[in-house]
């Protein structure tokens, strides 16, 4: 049984900065994508951005420059670096990981969301 675990989320003032985190746990052999999605009630989930096991990172257009996504293989875990957040970035954020388990098989993993809300 594999699942994704975040933490990191609440409150922030515009301008601030907040750092997510997404572990994994059970049983893994490897982890390929890693990646953030956001949601605000009403709309659709968008994609935050995401990170390939080879180091290619992507990101929404409305994030770039302003948040990193990063990996520890070690640890399982995968971080979203939020800067010079917004209003607009309040949602709840989930990662989600394309995970190699055994006997011999990949799926899509998700986390269970974490709210993030940017205000003074």
């Amino acid at each position: 049984q594999v699942q994704l675990v975040e933490s990191g989320g609440g409150l922030v003032q515009p301008g601030g900065s907040q750092r997510l985190s997404c572990v994994a746990s059970g049983s893994i052999f490897r982890i390929d994508d890693m990646g953030w999605y956001r949601q605000v009630p009403g709309k659709q989930r968008e994609l935050v951005g995401d990170l390939s096991s080879s180091g290619t990172t992507n990101y929404a257009d409305s994030v770039k420059g302003r948040f990193t996504i990063s990996r520890d293989n070690a640890r399982n875990t995968g971080y979203l670096q939020m800067n010079s957040l917004k209003p607009e970035d309040t949602a709840v954020y989930y990662c989600y990981a394309q995970i190699l388990s055994p006997p011999d098989r990949t799926l899509i993993y998700w986390g269970q969301g974490t709210q993030v809300t940017v205000s003074s």
